[in-house]
């Protein structure tokens, strides 16, 4: 099973959150639909993180997935290598 995470951007998804409504948050990267899970995870040892909104309110969720406070961005993006980064035109890059 693979254990690499995908950076699918270097900084974070903004996103409104409802309160009370559930989202699972992509750990993986893979997600087609980030900062949201879609499945992609499958294959791997990774699982989405569930969040339940407390409110409505914007919310920074990760989008390098090398946070330590899942979901939300704690800028870990900013430590990450260029060469762990690519031009998002080519899509994401695997990191291992």
């Amino acid at each position: 099973m693979s254990e690499e995470v995908v950076v699918a951007k270097k900084g974070p998804f903004g996103v409104v959150v409802e309160k009370g409504k559930t989202y699972w948050w992509c750990a993986c990267g893979r997600s087609q639909s980030q900062p949201f899970c879609d499945g992609s995870h499958k294959g791997t040892d990774i699982e989405p993180v569930k969040y339940v909104a407390d409110d409505d309110v914007m919310v920074a969720f990760c989008g390098c997935k090398h946070t330590c406070h899942q979901p939300y961005c704690d800028d870990s993006h900013a430590s990450l290598e260029d060469e762990e980064l690519q031009d998002p035109s080519e899509g994401p890059r695997i990191i291992g």
